[in-house]
């Protein structure tokens, strides 16, 4: 098997620290370089939208909840794990764009609900579609069978991590 940087890295760690035991990074570190190699060509992918992925992710997420495609701002960022600041200006630049638009709650005069704009739906449709392409490419080097295996896997890994915060 071909080696790569963090096989490097981890190695450079073992000379230099006979006592440390650097084998997460083996995992940490692939995972690191996944996410932001594929997450960066998808960046490029959603430009083509005129977004970006905070822009497709607030996007996704009106059009995930389902019909009429309208969120609370507070559950919005709640599932992004942004704060309401984050949240806003994510908000002001997709409005401004005719992607989305915030009117009045009408269960609470005081709150709003943001909703995906038809053009907003169009958007996140093809650069959902688009951005799937992306990482079905990098995912063609694994057969099916390793790649239900890996989601498995991180599905496993995730549980635990998640687990242990909320605990």
């Amino acid at each position: 098997m071909a080696t790569d940087d963090v096989d490097l890295i981890v190695e450079q760690w073992r000379r230099e620290r006979a006592g440390m035991r650097p084998e997460p990074m083996a995992v940490f570190g692939r995972i690191y370089r996944l996410a932001r190699l594929v997450g960066d060509r998808q960046e490029k992918v959603y430009a083509g939208w005129g977004i970006g992925r905070g822009d497709f992710d607030v996007l996704a997420a009106l059009r995930r909840s389902g019909t009429p495609y309208t969120l609370a701002p507070k559950a919005l960022a709640a599932a992004l794990m942004l704060t309401s600041g984050g949240m806003t200006g994510r908000l002001d630049r997709l409005e401004r764009a005719g992607l989305v638009r915030r009117s009045p709650d009408p269960a609470d005069r005081r709150a709003l609900r943001v909703s995906l704009t038809d053009a907003g739906r169009r958007v996140v449709e093809e650069s959902a579609e688009a951005g799937l392409e992306v990482q079905r490419r990098v995912l063609d080097a694994l057969p099916p069978a390793d790649q239900d295996r890996l989601a498995d896997l991180l599905r496993t890994l995730l549980a635990a991590v998640e687990a242990d915060r909320a605990g």
